[in-house]
């Protein structure tokens, strides 16, 4: 099932002058036909899995992908129009047969034999591109790609392939469209979200003095599964940033007395990602950490208040940065507070809140915000969470408070 919202891509693309979309990026093509891209894909190269997103909401979405990925596609999305080509994994369906002659049958009910190609044929993929616009009218369209992904040497032989087509970049486009969750896109982020935040609940019982930044890692991914498995739902990955202590580039740092302790964490669940950070300590930290940390929760809050649906996005960078301005950090610079989240490559989508991004606030974006500060010689401090943009406001998918908290003091 595609996580794309049609109405809305139609009213953007036409807004851009497209006739439709083609998506190479394996995550944008899961993203609209809502199914793995397949194994082909490993090498960043595009044509290995094709998505066709015509403009017109009427229109069917159309793909391309291999014969390997096929049965998993049609599985996860029955009624798609989708075309094969052959690549290097030889794969039969053999159930039921018991000798080498049902083999070679069973070769003849797969389709074409005769030699595969070393990875994929792009050309080949191309061709059946080529077929999917033309049964849709769209052989000689204005289509997007998304050019912040693909190759130049794979575009430029996209152009040679299908001439008629006038190719142009549709990543703004594609961009927008992710940036507006579905529904199902916004239950995988809240439960990613709360498994993170119980990996840190764990993490945290394990802040004790000796306790190594691999230690506290293995608690939180530990709590962080136990908690997917207890709710029904599977992790399909995980990533942290747990710094300990005054020198953040030490790997091998140990829990100290005072020592500031920022665990920047997230887990994925049908690959899309949580973003969320706590800063914690043993024992009382310093009057500075103190300070500081107390400037970035004022931010934070800033933050919180110019978070809300028509705002910009670059207000809220406007009213952190002035806040931490007013706490008298008066050559603080900050390029983001925050970004969206979701299923794109890395845990950091577009928008962000920065100064320049003009991007409007809209209901049903999930976005993290963030107030970080990185002090060689003292520690990282960071207060991060995740929201759900509301019709009036935002929803707070987590709920672990947002202090500095002392574990000496809690666990005892």
């Amino acid at each position: 099932m595609s996580d794309i919202d049609r109405k809305l891509a139609q009213t953007l693309m036409h807004e851009a002058g497209l006739d439709g979309l083609v998506l190479f990026q394996p995550e944008s093509f899961r993203y609209a036909i809502g199914a793995p891209a397949g194994v082909a894909t490993m090498w960043g190269r595009a044509g290995a899995a094709i998505a066709l997103v015509p403009a017109e909401a009427s229109t069917s979405l159309g793909a391309v992908a291999s014969d390997h990925a096929a049965p998993a596609i049609r599985a996860d999305a029955p009624e798609l129009d989708l075309r094969t080509h052959r690549i290097w994994i030889d794969m039969l369906d053999l159930a039921g047969v018991t000798s080498i002659e049902g083999v070679n049958a069973a070769y003849q009910r797969t389709g074409p034999i005769g030699p595969r190609p070393e990875t994929f044929d792009r050309g080949l993929a191309f061709n059946l591109l080529s077929d999917l616009l033309r049964d849709r009218g769209l052989q000689q369209a204005k289509l997007g790609v998304d050019l912040e992904f693909m190759p130049t040497v794979d575009f430029e032989a996209l152009k040679a392939a299908l001439p008629q087509v006038t190719w142009v970049d549709g990543s703004l486009v594609l961009r927008r469209m992710r940036a507006i969750k579905s529904p199902r896109e916004i239950t995988r982020l809240r439960r990613a979200a709360l498994a993170a935040e119980a990996g840190l609940v764990q993490m945290a019982q394990a802040i004790r003095p000796e306790a190594s930044a691999l230690d506290l890692s293995a608690a939180w991914k530990d709590g962080a599964s136990i908690y997917a498995a207890a709710n029904g739902f599977a992790l399909s990955g995980h990533w942290d940033f747990i710094s300990v202590g005054p020198d953040l580039s030490d790997p091998a740092a140990r829990v100290t007395p005072g020592a500031l302790i920022k665990a920047d964490v997230g887990t994925l669940v049908e690959g899309y990602s949580s973003d969320g950070a706590r800063t914690f300590s043993h024992g009382p930290v310093s009057g500075l950490a103190q300070q500081i940390f107390g400037a970035l929760t004022n931010a934070f809050e800033r933050g919180l208040e110019a978070l809300r649906p028509g705002n910009r996005f670059s207000a809220v960078h406007e009213a952190m940065m002035a806040s931490m301005r007013a706490d008298g950090f008066a050559a603080y610079n900050r390029g983001h507070f925050g970004h969206s989240v979701g299923g794109a490559i890395g845990m950091e989508e577009w928008p962000f809140f920065s100064g320049s991004n003009s991007e409007v606030i809209q209901p049903n974006m999930v976005v993290a915000l963030e107030a970080p500060f990185y002090g060689q010689g003292l520690g990282a401090l960071m207060i991060e969470d995740q929201f759900l943009i509301t019709e009036t406001g935002w929803e707070r998918m987590t709920t672990l408070p947002w202090t500095l908290r002392n574990m000496a003091e809690e666990i005892g």
